[in-house]
């Protein structure tokens, strides 16, 4: 639909940001690399301190996708040490061929963290599997598993919270997309998982609806697998979806309330300054942004579809910058967004 267009400085968040930092690896004692989730703490919890950031990885030593069992703890100062490290041998639940953890990752209230797996037994997408979404407590164990009812290869993921509520809007990509060897299957779906808190325990799944169906998705050899990913929930209640395969960023109006499928949504934005969008999130002035897989950028998108501002994060490789990002996340001064950066293992600020 809309095209970038000409904005001052000050109508965009990305204006004022101009400087990439390094912050710290993502790499932990195990040697798991291609940091994919990204969430900011918002409260002391447990180990969890406010401020830092968490981020999940998706590959082993050997840079096999879809067999990450790791999840790292960073300071804005550079501090990093080891959150959890998950053995799938000894979940307390079901989770679908292992655990290989995905850019699904939010932080509930109580300090629960939720972090979606994705796993294969080979690094290949011919032996991926559903998988499942594990719940850790704020001292980086596992206490449960969702799987099941909708949950197939769970790709990112965002969270809303109200009191003992918390929604979890959850993208799928595995719906049928292994069978379809590379071709686009139309099967992406987008889940809201309605959990619910009683005291100290762990959250409790009471309802899952499918609120978007029909994304396309594919297996691909570099990727693993390419559909629906980043999700943001903006304050209207719209759910913003990136939707990679087809370049564009989708809308689900209503998501908090819906009970139906909207589908694939309406489209708010695409081509332009897209180029394979992956992670996104809102910003503090209700713009989109989302990183590009293609070419190392980051994109800002009115919600009236205007792609106003893109900065450059890594311009490494060839093309520069391609498959360098995927999570991001602000920080909580609300005035930086926080990034992985796949092609040097390190979680980045740009300020």
């Amino acid at each position: 639909m809309a095209a970038a267009g000409p904005a001052s400085a000050d109508a965009t968040f990305l204006g004022r940001l101009h400087h990439v930092r390094e912050i710290a690896s993502t790499v932990p004692e195990n040697g798991d690399v291609n940091p994919y989730g990204t969430a900011v703490v918002r409260r002391d919890a447990g180990r969890l301190h406010r401020g830092d950031v968490l981020v999940s990885n998706f590959n082993n030593s050997q840079n096999q996708q879809g067999t990450g069992t790791t999840l790292v703890q960073i300071s804005p100062r550079g501090t990093a040490r080891l959150f959890a490290r998950i053995d799938p041998a000894h979940l307390p639940g079901p989770c679908p061929g292992g655990v290989g953890l995905t850019t699904a990752l939010s932080i509930l209230p109580g300090g629960w963290v939720v972090v979606g797996s994705l796993p294969t037994a080979d690094g290949t997408s011919a032996t991926a599997q559903a998988g499942c979404l594990l719940v850790l407590d704020s001292h980086g164990r596992v206490r449960e598993t969702f799987a099941g009812g909708g949950i197939n290869g769970p790709w990112d993921m965002t969270a809303a919270s109200d009191g003992d509520r918390t929604d979890l809007f959850v993208t799928n990509v595995l719906n049928g997309t292994v069978a379809g060897g590379g071709n686009e299957v139309d099967r992406g779906t987008v889940l809201r998982i309605t959990l619910q808190r009683h005291g100290d325990q762990p959250p409790q799944r009471v309802q899952t609806t499918t609120i978007g169906s029909g994304f396309a998705q594919k297996t691909d050899p570099d990727a693993l697998v390419i559909g629906p990913t980043g999700v943001g929930l903006a304050k209207d209640g719209s759910l913003y979806v990136a939707d990679t395969v087809k370049n564009l960023i989708a809308v689900i109006p209503r998501a908090l309330t819906r009970t139906s499928s909207a589908g694939t949504g309406g489209d708010v934005t695409s081509g332009g300054k897209l180029n394979g969008p992956l992670g996104l999130a809102i910003a503090p002035n209700g713009h989109i942004l989302t990183v590009n897989g293609g070419d190392g950028n980051i994109v800002e998108t009115t919600p009236a579809g205007r792609q106003v501002a893109v900065r450059q994060l890594d311009s490494s490789g060839s093309p520069p910058g391609a498959g360098a990002l995927f999570g991001l996340a602000v920080d909580l001064d609300r005035d930086a967004v926080y990034f992985v950066d796949d092609a040097t293992n390190f979680l980045d600020v740009l300020h």
